[in-house]
């Protein structure tokens, strides 16, 4: 009864630890992996193709309870930035799918639909950055360098994390 009263303390205050500021901004930027990920048509990608945009690729698993809240507030978070230079992409495992017109039915039916969205053959890209959990956005400024991370699921569209993510992309 004591661990999981612990488990459940744990969470909780993991949770709201990711809602209340857990941006991690890096003090020194890094060039972020060449990794291909694969789109809805099987192109190859990585991030460097999103030179110029300010990038949040945000990994995550269709298994994976606090990812799939999010992701309607994420479309509209996308939504409201698209015209200022933020891109918004989803990165999940390709062994989670069995085909691409299936992760693009479960994102529309969880509010999505507007998002782009690849795959991680062998989830490689996931381990270049060292990410072993979801969900994890991994924030990449306009020259394609990657300046910080947050973990754990956000309030996307509230208007305070709004305001924050346009002042962490003016600074860099």
């Amino acid at each position: 009864m004591v661990k999981i009263f612990g488990l459940v303390i744990g969470l909780l205050l993991w949770s709201l630890t990711a809602a209340a500021g857990g941006i991690n901004i890096f003090a020194y930027s890094r060039p972020a992996p060449e990794t291909k990920i694969y789109d809805a048509y099987g192109k190859a990608e990585n991030l460097q193709n999103f030179g110029g945009d300010f990038v949040i690729a945000v990994f995550w698993s269709k298994k994976c309870i606090p990812c799939i809240r999010e992701l309607d507030n994420l479309n509209r978070f996308a939504n409201k930035t698209k015209d200022d230079g933020i891109k918004v992409i989803l990165i999940s495992a390709e062994n989670e799918w069995n085909s691409e017109e299936e992760q693009k039915n479960f994102l529309a039916k969880y509010g999505a639909g507007d998002l782009a969205f690849f795959v991680d053959k062998n989830s490689d890209l996931a381990k270049d950055f060292g990410i072993f959990t979801s969900p994890h956005a991994v924030l990449i400024d306009d020259k394609s360098m990657e300046i910080g991370r947050i973990r754990g699921a956000v309030e996307w569209d509230d208007e305070d994390v709004i305001e924050e993510i346009y002042r962490i992309k003016a600074e860099k």
